[in-house]
């Protein structure tokens, strides 16, 4: 059975994984602005607040958790993934690391929130790289698969 809903799957859990990686690629950067421009009182506040929560709550964990549930239908589908090689591996390294850096960017949301926040726009611009690291990783252990 599941081998007939793979592709299906399989589709959407690339369409998961563009929407949560969009969102893991702009809310640090919303983070930079809000750091760098708004301070922690005031209409420019209170507008990156209203931008960062709507995309935390709306698309990012929406599509961390489609991401999360149809990536593991494929795992469990037989005969189309060889754990006894080592990109599954890397690539669920990586997975795990995206997830942790999703809910390191909620706690980041709501330092804003409580007017908590002590970090730089810099410090936000260095974190910014992190998904894109993952991604690479990702990428390339499913596709060139040279682990």
């Amino acid at each position: 059975m599941l081998e007939t809903l793979y592709p299906w799957v399989k589709s959407l859990h690339v369409i998961s994984v563009i929407a949560w990686m969009a969102g893991l690629f702009y809310l640090p950067r919303l983070f930079v602005y809000h750091a760098e421009r708004a301070g922690s009182t005031g209409e420019l506040h209170e507008l990156f607040q209203t931008m960062e929560v709507r995309l935390l709550r709306a698309i990012m964990n929406p599509a961390m958790i489609a991401t999360w549930i149809f990536g593991l239908i494929m795992v469990a589908t037989p005969g189309y993934i060889d754990w006894s090689e080592f990109w599954p591996w890397t690539k669920a390294a990586a997975v795990l690391v995206m997830t942790w850096f999703h809910h390191w960017c909620g706690l980041r949301r709501k330092d804003f929130m409580n007017g908590t926040n002590t970090r730089t726009g810099r410090h936000y611009r260095i974190m910014n790289e992190v998904p894109t690291v993952l991604l690479i990783i990702i990428i390339i252990s499913v596709i060139a698969r040279p682990f």
